[in-house]
């Protein structure tokens, strides 16, 4: 047992899209005239757009198809996504993956954002290189905290899950991994909030925590 794989989740981890997309869904929201708690609205991370869409669909009785909602919400996303001066990579993560990868760590990225969102990342900040490959959970049947997109991306690393690392933020996505047998570290930041970090094997502050000579002892 070594570490040989690291599969990333994006938003929260990477890259801080959540304020990004919190200003698109209250965009959308407004449109809809639908009125979104604060607390329902925390039920929604780690979920795909399309299944958030979905359930504001059922919850509200919207006549609209999770395609219309997603398209609006996507709009502005974008928007955001070009034009917010704020918006750049997590501290500590691009040092983090140019590591992993200098120490022939295999990265996979496996995210509840649609394709068009990690590819956005990928291009904006110039990290594809890094990745070997990268799961949309918007295209599985199942959402996080399923675990189908870690047990998919650990295929794609070609490596057996005792092999294997998440890095996650959201209650869902470490219960994914945690579903899936695969060791996962969570990564807590000051903008983290309402998280259950009790199934993670390890809560890091600081990305520095998650360097090999840092972890090592997890993996013999």
């Amino acid at each position: 047992m070594s570490l040989k794989a690291v599969l990333f989740d994006m938003d929260g981890v990477i890259v801080d899209t959540e304020p990004l997309h919190r200003k698109a869904y209250f965009s959308m929201f407004n449109d809809l005239n639908i009125p979104v708690s604060e607390e329902l609205y925390s039920s929604f991370t780690g979920y795909s757009t399309k299944k958030t869409c979905n359930t504001l669909i059922e919850k509200y009785s919207l006549e609209s198809n999770h395609q219309e909602l997603t398209d609006i919400k996507r709009d502005y996303f974008k928007d955001y996504f070009d034009n917010d001066t704020e918006f750049d990579l997590i501290p500590g993560v691009r040092k983090l993956i140019e590591h992993y990868h200098e120490n022939n760590i295999t990265l996979i990225l496996a995210s509840s954002a649609s394709m068009k969102t990690i590819d956005m990342v990928f291009e904006k900040f110039g990290i594809g290189n890094y990745f070997k490959g990268k799961i949309s959970g918007a295209d599985l049947q199942e959402s996080k905290p399923h675990p189908e997109i870690f047990q998919l991306a650990a295929k794609m690393a070609n490596e057996s899950i005792e092999n294997c690392m998440v890095i996650e933020d959201s209650t869902n996505g470490i219960v994914a991994a945690h579903s899936a047998n695969i060791f996962c570290a969570a990564y807590k930041s000051e903008h983290t909030h309402n998280q259950d970090y009790s199934l993670a094997n390890i809560i890091v502050s600081d990305y520095s925590e998650l360097y090999l000579d840092e972890i090592k002892n997890h993996f013999k």
